[in-house]
């Protein structure tokens, strides 16, 4: 549970420091909302590097543990299938993305409301310049891109159940994943100044689904020519399950509703190809005689050192996941896979 892969693990880690350097730069006068959040694009505070820093800063400390709690649940999950490299990638588009649409529907109510015809605006009795007024819209947070990763899980495991608190049955994983998409949308059509910006959600699940679509359509059969990476080709699971990863969708839960851990089904799979050897061995034993029963002795010994070989790493894929494996016992159990 808490061998968490390595881009997950730092991007909680640099968001937990940002939130707590924020914290400590308050103290000197320094706001981090608005030096390093998304202002809107005709603000004068706007910075480009702004669509890449405000994914890292949090308005406090509810809003950090929902979107860190996010990020580990499913992260380290999509980070295990897609692989480090195009994990990472899958992140930083979603986030940019979502600030892409943040931006978009602010420039909509800008326009919607009129207030590219004033100088100044009126709030609460007091007036302001429009470029000081512009400089509140500020966006933060990492939410547009955790909801490009609920996506991409919804999409891989979209019969994998969840349970969501305080719902008391559990919940498919497709319904879940399409369900927060009509809650955003209606919310960012209905539910105006409510600090939120559901635009910013709904646009990390659109720029997800377009670069899975687009890796769908690209991936060459899982050739890696786009990162590709994840598990390799074990069992046909991970960075090339089905012929690629998002070749095709293929829901990874169909033959079960309670899909077992990849130690769980590399175990099964391993005592599957022991069973057919037992069965090879029999065979082998009832038809052996005189000069050709050493030679069979031998083979015997050989295999059984082979297959003490895979159960032990195997055991160490179950104690520490693929990652690690050093590159020779990859290679030795890519070679199992394939007898």
């Amino acid at each position: 549970m808490f061998n968490i892969p390595t881009v997950t693990k730092n991007i909680i880690i640099i968001n937990l420091l940002m939130f707590l350097a924020k914290l400590v730069a308050v103290r000197y006068g320094i706001d981090f909302d608005d030096l390093l959040g998304l202002h809107f694009f005709k603000a004068t505070d706007f910075r480009l590097y702004q669509f890449f820093t405000y994914m890292f800063v949090h308005a406090g400390w509810e809003h950090i543990f929902f979107n860190m709690f996010a990020v580990w649940m499913f992260g380290r999950v999509m980070e295990q299938v897609m692989g480090s490299q195009r994990f990472l990638f899958y992140y930083i588009v979603c986030g940019l993305g979502a600030g892409l649409m943040q931006e978009g529907a602010q420039w909509v109510e800008y326009i919607y409301q009129g207030l590219n015809e004033y100088e100044t605006a009126n709030v609460d009795g007091m007036v302001m310049p429009m470029s000081a007024y512009l400089n509140n819209w500020t966006t933060v947070g990492a939410s547009g891109a955790v909801y490009g990763i609920l996506l991409s899980f919804g999409m891989t495991f979209p019969n994998e159940r969840l349970f969501i608190i305080p719902i008391p049955v559990p919940i498919k994983a497709k319904w879940f994943v399409i369900g927060y998409a009509v809650i955003e949308l209606m919310s960012a059509l209905g539910h105006r100044g409510d600090n939120i910006a559901h635009m910013a959600h709904l646009g990390g699940m659109i720029f997800g689904l377009l670069l899975i679509l687009y890796w769908r359509r690209h991936d060459n059969g899982g050739n890696g020519r786009f990162f590709g990476g994840g598990l390799g080709n074990i069992g046909g699971y991970g960075g090339n399950y089905g012929g690629g990863y998002y070749s095709r969708y293929e829901d990874v839960t169909d033959k079960a509703d309670a899909r077992p851990s990849l130690s769980q089904r590399m175990t099964t799979w391993w005592q599957q190809q022991k069973n057919r050897w037992n069965g090879a061995k029999r065979s082998r034993m009832n038809v052996t005689t005189g000069g050709k029963h050493a030679s069979d002795m031998q083979w015997r010994q050989q295999e059984q050192q082979r297959q003490e070989e895979i159960d032990r790493i195997l055991a160490k894929v179950k104690q520490g996941g693929y990652n690690s494996l050093t590159d020779d016992e990859k290679r030795k159990l890519f070679d199992a896979s394939k007898r």
